[in-house]
């Protein structure tokens, strides 16, 4: 079992305070958007054997078997299949959503095929994998999840009394639902950006004296202004997660995260299209291939079963689950057969023989076991192999 040391991304909607507030340190003032966890060469972890610091990824390619398991490789491949986050969103993050596996594959080894850069602001997809997501509250939590019903959509849209928004109104009243819904995005999406930015601004400032269900969208502006991803926001679901509920996130979904302090498990994956509320490349063409145009619920996710608690998905790359251990609680074995992740979120814990504080997390390889003590909240990932 090995202590991590964690890399933390500065991207510039991340809060100034939540990461650090969990990790028990002084805000430096500047975005700490994410914390990382795993063996993404991005930023992998970092570990010490007692042969100098190394990382995660190092040590799983240089004895796949031993660390994984030899059922995770034959099912996974020779790399750990998830990433485990702790997210801390102070402004919104892009509107987005990810590719299946088969659009993955396809759209890596063209991009690869046609000589794109792997940096180029302008690629889409990073990898040949897909990028299922599961976000956990640690505090209340608020997102954009899914499409609204085209009904709904176009009932929120006219309460706005913009009359630009007029066309796509009468659009979304259009049949059938999923042709009304990408139509609709479609138009937003490439209408002059002129047009748009002053559309934007009507809206927004209607959105913010109405308040109600407009308010989660009245901020927007503010981040991202004249950006056609606030009207297209608007067509989602908003859904607000108190701590201990959770989202998942499957390909094609649209969404953001808007704030909150979470943990966010998914496959390792970097592939990402985005709808707007970014200074960031859209392709429109390539989003409209993977966008799934149907109206859908965001399905809040509590944990079941007693002692671990687990949040099912319909993923096997990633699985996440939670122990919350009482004062004078029986020690708790945790099962060994796959790679797994421990990340305390509360009080102080011990993980075999390792104490544990707020925001710190070990590795455990394949077939080591351990048993959990102590109080607090710990958070386990891990695989279905």
């Amino acid at each position: 079992m090995d202590r991590l040391t964690n890399t933390i991304r500065p991207y510039a909607w991340g809060s100034t305070t939540a990461i650090p507030a969990l990790l028990g340190v002084e805000p430096t003032g500047e975005p700490q958007a994410e914390m990382w966890m795993g063996a993404h060469p991005g930023a992998p972890s970092r570990l010490d054997r007692g042969a100098g610091e190394t990382t995660l990824a190092a040590v799983i390619a240089a004895d796949p078997e031993g660390e994984l398991g030899a059922a995770a490789v034959a099912k996974f491949g020779p790399r750990l299949p998830f990433l485990l986050k702790v997210l801390a969103a102070g402004a919104p993050l892009s509107l987005q959503v990810h590719p299946d596996l088969a659009q993955a594959k396809a759209g890596f080894e063209d991009e690869e095929r046609r000589g794109v850069p792997i940096d180029a602001g302008h690629r889409n997809y990073k990898d040949a994998n897909h990028k299922p997501e599961l976000i956990c509250a640690l505090t209340p939590f608020d997102g954009l999840c899914g499409f609204r019903p085209p009904l709904e959509a176009a009932d929120l849209l006219d309460g706005l009394g913009v009359d630009s928004l007029k066309p796509y109104v009468d659009l979304l009243h259009a049949h059938p639902e999923e042709a009304a819904l990408r139509e609709v995005l479609t138009a937003v999406l490439t209408a002059d950006r002129e047009e748009m930015a002053r559309t934007v601004a009507e809206a927004a400032a209607a959105a913010e004296r109405l308040g109600g269900p407009y308010a989660p969208y009245a901020g927007l502006v503010h981040d991202y202004p004249g950006d056609p991803g606030v009207i297209a926001a608007m067509l989602l679901n908003h859904v607000r997660l108190q701590p201990g509920e959770a989202m998942f996130l499957g390909a094609g979904i649209p969404h953001a995260y808007l704030d909150g302090l979470g943990v966010e498990l998914m496959a390792n994956s970097d592939n990402v299209l985005r709808c707007g509320l970014t200074p960031k490349h859209v392709d429109v063409p390539e989003l409209l291939k993977v966008v799934v145009f149907e109206p859908s619920a965001p399905g809040i996710l509590r944990p079941e079963g007693d002692g671990e608690e687990v949040y099912e998905t319909p993923i096997d790359e990633f699985r996440l689950s939670r122990h919350v251990l009482a004062p004078g609680g029986a020690p708790r074995t945790l099962p060994d057969a796959t790679p797994q992740i421990l990340l305390c979120t509360a009080g102080t814990p011990k993980a075999g023989e390792l104490a544990l504080v707020p925001g710190e997390s070990v590795f455990i390889p394949a077939g080591e076991k351990v048993e959990l003590s102590g109080t607090g909240t710990v958070f386990r990932a891990t695989v279905i192999a």
